[in-house]
């Protein structure tokens, strides 16, 4: 005997022809604030410009209530931004022009174009490109215009995006890292579409799944499977202006402490204090630079968060202590899993307080993951937040000053990888299931974390490094690209990634040198860390029961060539110190992907194996095993061999010689930049040289205290300096943009002229100004 159970709908296929809903015609509008409304046959448009470049977008259907309110991760300075605009009504569309852009509503079909003030299109809907599915997926479909696509975050594969689908969900992916894995722990839905100098972005603000369909050839389609239909248009026409636009609406990164740009040491795991200790002292015997050594879940205790194992480490603070009067700071592992244990303070708190994620009907939610089964906070919630922040009181008292969050995606020992999707999140008072607020998750736990330290901190900057995130976690957290595999193809990977990652707002970013899992050996490690000299995160990491791989791991041989490029770290410090400034101001990247600095050069569209170090000094890095010669593409102008002093002139591919100590690097013509002598560790001084390679061009060099917050009461030092060849003289001259912190009376500058002959030259900084002859 059959029961109703046989007739249930999903077990048959609608006959209908039905497969998705359009958004339908435009009826009518009003105006709400500054805000159009158009209202569709099945849906509500609204409209919002913020400046006259970039306006916010959002559909939702009729059954849903209209939401204006701005996410958290808009900036309110950018919310409270508004654009003068013309609205213009005609009988088959509507218009809205800006300054900048002319927005264009057709009526039947519903669809948007956006012209710039030329009136060339930039952007225009597909007919009846707005809607959603019978599984309720909002999409919208643009006509592609022949772009290149950039962003998206943290992603594998190539530079250049074009014909790949990007998935936003934050995902525990510890294997394996390849171009096919399109949701890894980061999901910035930021897409950076670029034809030749006309640039524009869209920001999907959606902290539920999203995607990206750019593999369709003449169109592409944006998704979200949870919440509404909500994105911001960013026009340039510059890649750079976008990128700036970007991040004014999402946050810029603050300027971190000095040593949290050193050299880093890690593995999984360093397991007592003796074991720090001697490592701490074979760098220093070994006259090894490193600012940082990391403790991963080992150094607690039974893995609770916020407490230290009583034997492994039954001194922290003394250990601690000890090894900053060396220069050494610790940073220990974080994660948001909470031992469920009624007589673990955190736990009873948590439940006491109404601290972690429940379900609906009130149970708390649990998960299996390093303690066992544990519950997990709502940082959805303020208070939780706070909460969260104080509780690393302790570890302040002890003397950290940074923190590293870990599985934060988060991630469960499960099936799914992740929370149930039904889990609700209170949301401060706004209650939605984790299915819609998945990768907000480890957003919020870095800000709970940075805004924590950054009280208890006197002052200090606090450092915090993620694995996961969203759009705005710049504003909190440094990013690595996970539990990478100590392959060369993983080497090579990194680049693109990380340069990705600075073109969606991410400039502190950096990729496991050596590989996390897997066995390293000598020659892979000596070329990663020629790398990851230049990259803006720098960090060393190994996964246990794999080979270690600290500096001295691999014999005399590439100890050495591991140690000139840790060195070379340093001695490039000041001009990192000031790239960094730099992202804190502009919101542009550390490291830029050669299409930044030369968007009409069609050879730069899709470089993933080549990056630029700031604007003028190129890093080509050896990602194959075995391999001394490479080919390095110079964009257009003269560029100069780093280590020969040999001149090239650009717009061509040469063969670059690179025995294993060799990084090919180049400086372009015209740049200046500023270096330091070689240092244990980012607290000891550094005497200044400015390095100028004769030509045209200029530099603003940037310092501070390197340590607190003062600098943005005005406690800084932004020195300009400018270059340009008049007749047979090389002309320099500089002036104190700001002059708000103690220095250096005297300047010191290495000129490199041609045929690689260089001049050092010592003046007083009041003079101004410095004549060479060529």
């Amino acid at each position: 005997m059959e029961g109703s159970e046989q007739i249930k709908p999903e077990l048959h296929k609608s006959t209908t022809g039905v497969e998705y809903i359009s958004a339908g015609d435009i009826r009518d509008f009003e105006k709400s604030g500054d805000t159009y409304l158009f209202h569709s046959d099945n849906a509500v448009v609204s409209v919002q410009f913020l400046t006259p470049a970039l306006f916010r977008f959002k559909l939702v259907r009729k059954s849903r209530p209209l939401q204006l309110e701005f996410s958290r991760v808009i900036e309110p300075a950018a919310a409270a931004s508004r654009a003068e605009v013309v609205f213009t009504a005609h009988e088959d569309s509507y218009e809205l022009k800006t300054a900048a852009l002319t927005v264009t509503l057709t009526k039947a079909p519903f669809g948007l174009t956006v012209r710039d003030a030329q009136g060339r299109v930039i952007s225009e809907d597909e007919a009846n490109g707005y809607g959603w599915t019978k599984e309720h997926l909002l999409f919208s479909t643009k006509k592609a215009q022949g772009e290149n696509y950039y962003g998206f975050g943290e992603k594998t594969g190539d530079l250049n995006k074009k014909g790949t689908v990007q998935s936003m969900w934050n995902t525990d992916v510890y294997a394996p890292h390849v171009p096919e894995i399109v949701e890894l722990y980061q999901s910035i839905p930021f897409l950076l579409a670029a034809k030749g100098e006309s640039v524009y972005g869209l920001f999907l603000d959606n902290p539920g799944k999203t995607e990206f369909d750019l593999n369709g050839g003449e169109t592409y389609r944006i998704s979200c499977h949870t919440g509404d239909l909500e994105y911001y248009f960013l026009y340039g026409p510059t890649m750079k202006d976008v990128v700036g636009q970007y991040t004014f609406l999402t946050g810029r990164m603050p300027i971190p402490p000095k040593w949290a740009i050193g050299y880093h040491q890690s593995r999984y795991s360093y397991e007592t204090d003796l074991e720090v200790r001697e490592l701490a002292q074979n760098f220093r015997n070994k006259e090894i630079p490193c600012d940082v050594i990391y403790l991963d879940i080992h150094y607690m205790d039974e893995y609770r968060v916020f407490t230290w194992h009583p034997t492994r480490f039954p001194q922290p603070q003394k250990l601690l202590g000890d090894l900053r009067k060396d220069g050494f700071r610790i940073v220990p592992i974080v994660d948001p899993g909470v031992k469920k244990d009624a007589k673990y303070i955190v736990y009873r708190e948590g439940v006491t307080h109404e601290h972690f994620c429940k379900y609906l009907e009130g149970q708390t939610y649990t998960g299996v993951v390093w303690p066992g089964e544990s519950a997990f906070p709502d940082f959805t919630n303020t208070e939780t937040q706070k909460w969260w922040g104080a509780k690393h009181a302790g570890f302040v008292a002890d003397g950290i000053e940074g923190i590293w969050n870990d599985m934060n995606e988060p991630a469960i020992f499960n099936e799914t990888k992740t929370m149930d999707l039904e889990v609700m999140h209170g949301n401060d008072g706004d209650p939605k299931t984790h299915g819609e607020l998945h990768n907000h998750y480890g957003l919020l736990m870095s800000k709970a974390t940075y805004e924590g330290l950054k009280e208890q901190l006197d002052g200090k900057r606090p450092f915090v490094l993620t694995r996961a995130g969203y759009s705005s976690i710049q504003k909190y957290a440094a990013v690595w690209t996970g539990d990478n595999r100590s392959f060369w193809e993983h080497l090579a990977m990194s680049v693109p990634m990380i340069l990705n990652m600075g073109l969606s707002g991410i400039a502190f970013a950096g990729a496991d040198v050596g590989g996390f899992a897997h066995h390293t050996n000598g020659e892979l490690l000596a070329r990663w860390t020629q790398v990851g000299a230049f990259l803006p995160y720098f960090r060393n990491h190994s996964a246990i029961g794999f080979a270690r791989q600290e500096p001295w791991s691999f014999g005399e041989e590439f100890e050495a060539v591991v140690k000139k490029y840790i060195e070379m770290r340093y001695v490039f410090l000041p001009h990192l110190y000031t790239l960094f400034h730099e992202a804190s101001v502009s919101g542009l990247p550390v490291v830029r992907p050669l299409v930044l600095e030369y968007p009409q050069d069609p050879k730069t569209y899709n470089m993933s194996d080549e990056f630029l170090f700031g604007d003028s000094i190129l890093i080509a890095p050896i990602t194959q095993p075995g391999t001394d010669h490479r080919a390095v593409y110079l964009p257009a102008g003269t560029w100069v061999d780093y280590h020969t002093g040999e001149v090239h002139e650009g717009g061509r591919t040469i063969l670059a010689h690179a025995p294993l100590d060799v990084l090919p690097m180049y400086v372009k013509q015209g740049a200046v930049f500023a270096t330091g002598n070689v240092v244990q560790h980012s607290g000891e001084k550094q005497d200044i040289t400015f390095h100028v390679y004769a030509g045209t061009g200029s530099y603003s060099f940037y310092e501070d205290d390197a340590e607190t917050f003062a600098y943005q009461d005005g406690a800084y030092n932004l020195l300009r300096l400018e270059q340009r060849v008049e007749g047979s003289q090389l002309l320099l001259t500089w002036t104190e943009e700001h002059s708000g912190y103690e220095s250096a009376d005297q300047l010191t500058f290495q000129i490199h002229l041609q045929g690689g002959r260089t001049e050092t030259h010592t003046v007083s900084k009041a003079a101004g100004n410095l004549a060479i002859t060529l």
